[in-house]
C-alpha cells in the first residue's frame, strides 16, 4: 500500500487503486455519521475534492490522491458509515480508480515513511 500526507491509503488492484482512509485518520475524525461518494465516471485531478465524510467532531473532505477516473464507489460505507471507524483499512474503502498515470504511485509513501509522518 502506499500512504498521503492527508492520511490516504491506496492498494494496487489490477489496473485500479483501492483508495480509503487510514486508522489514524479515522481515529482523528471520532465516530463517523455520513459519507458522500462521488459519482462513477468522474475524471479527477490530484488534491480535488471528491468525497465528505461527517463524523460526530467535524467534517472533511477526502481529495484525489491523483489524477484520473473514478470507477467504482463503495456504496456500503454511504449506508454504514460506522464502517470507516470498524475497518478504515479494508471493507470501509472509498473508491476505485484509473490512474492517468500508475507510474505516480512511486511518488507516494511506503508505510515505513507514513509511520514517520504520523510519530
Amino acid at each position: 500500500m502506499k500512504y498521503t500526507e492527508d492520511h490516504e491509503w491506496l492498494r494496487p488492484e489490477g489496473d485500479l487503486v483501492v483508495v480509503g482512509i487510514t486508522n489514524h485518520a479515522s481515529e482523528q475524525l471520532g465516530d463517523v455519521v455520513f459519507v458522500e461518494l462521488p459519482d462513477t465516471g468522474k475524471a479527477v485531478s490530484a488534491g480535488d475534492e471528491v468525497c465528505v465524510i461527517e463524523s460526530v467532531k467535524a467534517a472533511s473532505d477526502i481529495r484525489a490522491p491523483l489524477d484520473g477516473e473514478i470507477v467504482e464507489v463503495n456504496q456500503e460505507i454511504a449506508d454504514n458509515p460506522g464502517l470507516v471507524n470498524e475497518d478504515p483499512t479494508g471493507r470501509a474503502w472509498f473508491f476505485k480508480m484509473k490512474l492517468s498515470d500508475p507510474s505516480n504511485l512511486d511518488g507516494l509513501m511506503d508505510e515505513a515513511a507514513y509511520k514517520d509522518l504520523i510519530g
